[in-house]
Order: structure tokens, then C-alpha cells, then sequence
């Protein structure tokens, strides 16, 4: 039977949705927090509709410090494929898929606020389907995904007041 763990994550910023979504949008700042999170090797795109976009992320990271029982699954990089859909600049569905192994992250953002603030919200769950240790395989990825989320947080914090 496979279960999954439900991740919920806020991110604060001091600008509105519009300016947060524009960054958001931005391969250049994507790149910056892939380089902020010591990615061996990122390819970035973003297409642009008219009301919505789509995002890719396609990296591969380290692996340090993860576990052996992890390890021994994921090896010492792993590639990681981050997609998102934006249908409106107010939320998207995100995906994060692990290629060739039997997991992902799956869920929404949302961003919400007034002129001076928005919280960047997301709620989903990491679902890995591997007897026995599937189980904590989730927390670490979901603990792992936060992690990049925070790193998403301060590299904006510094891309919003000027920090490019």
C-alpha cells in the first residue's frame, strides 16, 4: 500500500503578487537559485502565455549527506525535473519528478497578498512507492524539496530589493 506525505511550505516577500510572479517568471532568477543551491547542472525554461506560464527546471544535484539507506537509491547525483503550470498569476500545479526512480512531489502554489506583500504558498504531498523504506524516503525529499524552497525565499528576498 503506498501512502503519501503531505508537505505545506509559505514563503514571505516584501512586494506584491504582481512583482513576486514577474520574478517568478524570470529565467535568470530561477538560475540564480539553482546556482544558490550548488546544482552540479540546471537547463532552465519558461514560456510565457498570456495569462499563465509554463516552467522547467531540469538539474542535477549532489547527494551528500543524504542517508546511505537513500544513497543506495538515488546514488551520489540525482537528476530532478521541476515543472510548473501557471494558468493565472495567482497559482500553478507543480510536479517534481525524480527520473527513473519511483517518486515525485506533486502539488499547488499560490501566491497571495496586497502592494507591499505576498505569501507564496504550496501544498502537496511526496509519494515514493518502494516497500518498506518508501516511507522515510518521503520526509527526506519533502525535507530536501523545503530546503530548496527556503533557498528560493532568500535568493527572491535579495532579487526584490535590487540583488541581482
Amino acid at each position: 500500500m503506498m501512502c503519501a506525505m503531505k508537505i505545506r511550505h509559505r514563503l514571505n516577500y516584501d512586494a506584491s503578487p504582481e512583482e513576486v510572479y514577474e520574478m517568478l517568471s524570470d529565467p535568470a532568477f530561477r538560475e540564480k537559485v539553482c546556482e544558490a543551491m550548488d546544482t552540479v547542472s540546471h537547463d532552465v525554461v519558461i514560456d510565457r502565455g498570456e495569462e499563465g506560464m509554463s516552467v522547467r527546471i531540469d538539474m542535477v544535484q549532489r547527494t551528500q549527506g543524504v542517508p546511505g539507506f537513500a544513497k543506495k537509491v538515488v546514488g551520489d547525483t540525482t537528476r530532478i525535473i521541476q515543472s510548473e503550470e501557471w494558468v493565472a498569476a495567482q497559482s500553478a500545479d507543480l510536479e517534481v519528478e525524480i527520473p527513473g526512480k519511483p517518486g515525485h512531489i506533486r502539488g499547488t502554489i499560490t501566491l497571495t497578498g496586497d502592494d507591499s506583500s505576498t505569501v507564496e504558498s504550496f501544498a502537496g504531498e511526496a509519494t515514493i512507492s518502494i516497500p518498506l523504506v518508501g516511507g522515510k524516503l518521503e520526509g527526506l525529499i519533502g525535507k530536501l524539496f523545503v530546503l530548496g524552497m527556503d533557498t528560493e525565499e532568500r535568493v527572491g528576498a535579495a532579487w526584490l530589493v535590487g540583488q541581482r
